[in-house]
């Protein structure tokens, strides 16, 4: 009897469920043409501008400081900022935060049973190393029944290097149970241009979010188009004020859907280096900042590849070995 293919289910229907978003013409003061030019100008919810001054927020929707005030007042008040919260009660939100397997064990284990929802997990390392390997199967296996590791849910693939392969989704379905065509189905393929497209496909995941249940955000790579477009140590500080942002709009969709944010990352080498590995993953402190859990890949003796932990705010560095088959990710 061939395996049954789990039925499309929401958020709700799995574990928690999404949290209510407020639109910007909720707000006093704001019309359908000031709410169109804060989303022109990066105000896309309500956080941004409870956090947001009078003054750049007048100058973005074109409007006077006082009716700039009370529109972040009014956002101060509907996303309740400034409350804080016992440490119990947070203790007790996130057992309700979903993972995803990588259909390794030891994997899963490193990461304290898998790929975390509402949070940031990077897999950096050179070419060859499984990177994209592990986020097409996370794809897969995000459609799964919790029990079997998943989330029945769907992703959104931000593809910036054209590394996506619909072929390798088929395999992995096949061997995870799937219909291939269902499974491809379920994942939101987009190939993004420069580094605006690929920060403008996040706000893009939102709209689809709000239809389907996305609870897998892949973006692969994050760091390609900024670190191509964004030469030269003058151009530094710019490249990361946007990967900053980029990140933080990333994590915030994870927060609002209870989704999960995987990210594969370049490495450079440095020359300075003699003794040891002299590759570092690109994006300085911002992206290691900002990554919830960071992941080192690097090369064994085929088909094994291993992966360190390296940061984590939670859980111990340490290591696992996995194997790329034919089927997809395995021990």
């Amino acid at each position: 009897m061939a395996p049954k293919t789990p039925s499309r289910t929401s958020p709700a229907e799995t574990d928690e469920p999404p949290k209510r978003e407020v639109a910007l013409e909720d707000l006093a003061g704001v019309g359908a043409t000031i709410a169109e030019k804060l989303r022109e100008s990066g105000y896309t919810d309500l956080m941004e501008l409870a956090v947001a001054s009078p003054g750049d927020v007048a100058e973005a929707a074109e409007i006077g400081t006082t009716v700039a005030q009370k529109i972040i007042a009014d956002a101060r008040r509907q996303a309740d900022v400034g409350s804080f919260e016992i440490g119990t009660v947070l203790l007790e939100r996130r057992k309700r935060l979903g993972r995803i397997s990588t259909s390794s064990s030891a994997l899963d284990e490193l990461l304290g049973g898998g790929i975390e929802t509402q949070a940031i997990t990077e897999f950096a390392g050179e070419f060859g190393t499984g990177k994209t390997q592990i986020a097409h199967q996370v794809a897969v296996n995000v459609q799964m029944p919790a029990e079997q590791g998943g989330l029945v849910g769907e992703t959104v693939y931000i593809d910036t290097e054209s590394t996506f392969r619909p072929e390798r989704i088929v395999d992995m379905a096949k061997a995870a149970g799937l219909d291939p065509t269902e499974a491809l189905s379920r994942i939101h393929i987009a190939r993004a241009y420069n580094s605006n497209h690929q920060m403008l496909l996040v706000q893009k995941a939102q709209e689809l979010a709000r239809e389907r249940p996305i609870r897998l955000i892949v973006v692969d790579s994050l760091t390609a188009h900024f670190r191509s477009e964004y030469v030269g140590r003058g151009e530094l500080a710019p490249r990361q004020q946007l990967l900053n942002r980029h990140l933080h709009e990333l994590l915030k969709f994870g927060d609002t859907y209870n989704a999960a944010i995987l990210v594969t990352n370049q490495v450079s080498t440095r020359p300075d280096v003699l003794f040891g590995d002299p590759t570092r993953p690109i994006g300085g402190n911002i992206v290691a900042h900002a990554a919830t859990y960071r992941v080192y890949l690097r090369k064994s003796k085929p088909p094994k590849r291993i992966a360190r932990l390296i940061d984590s705010p939670n859980l111990p560095e340490g290591e696992a070995v996995f194997s790329l088959t034919s089927e997809g990710i395995r021990e």
